[in-house]
């Protein structure tokens, strides 16, 4: 090779406001053009398909059997469609049994209280104990 191939020596127009040598403007258009090119070439393949394969699921689409419309519902647990409103009225049941009075067993002769007046009654009263002679035992 000769000397004068290995070392160019670079353009100097003052007027360039780039480096001549490395670049050339050409070469990024045709880039551009052909990046442009190859993504309209896609975009009209992707919409040709999309119509294909619509027409083609619409021809094969048939009615949907009787017995597939008969379907039993699925066995529970099934999911909630108001999760809030739900643990609203079952906190609600919650606190009216907490903080009224009922009967548990009417025969027997068993009343629920409030939580607060149990603890009163439980405090006047105290806890039952066993005798010391059961506890031998």
């Amino acid at each position: 090779m000769a000397e004068s191939d290995l070392h160019r020596e670079p353009r100097t127009d003052l007027q360039a406001s780039y480096e001549l040598s490395d670049l050339r403007p050409g070469y990024i258009a045709f880039f551009g053009i052909g990046l442009s090119v190859v993504l309209v070439i896609s975009v009209v393949i992707a919409s040709l398909i999309v119509h294909y394969k619509t027409v083609q699921h619409a021809r094969q689409d048939t009615p949907i059997p009787r017995l597939a419309q008969e379907r039993e519902a699925t066995p529970g647990p099934r999911l909630q469609v108001d999760a809030h409103s739900e643990l609203r009225q079952m906190r609600a049941a919650e606190d009216a049994a907490l903080n009224n009075y009922g009967w548990v067993d009417k025969n027997a002769g068993i009343v629920r209280i409030p939580v607060d007046q149990a603890m009163e009654v439980l405090a006047k009263k105290g806890l039952p104990a066993r005798k010391q002679e059961e506890k031998a035992r």
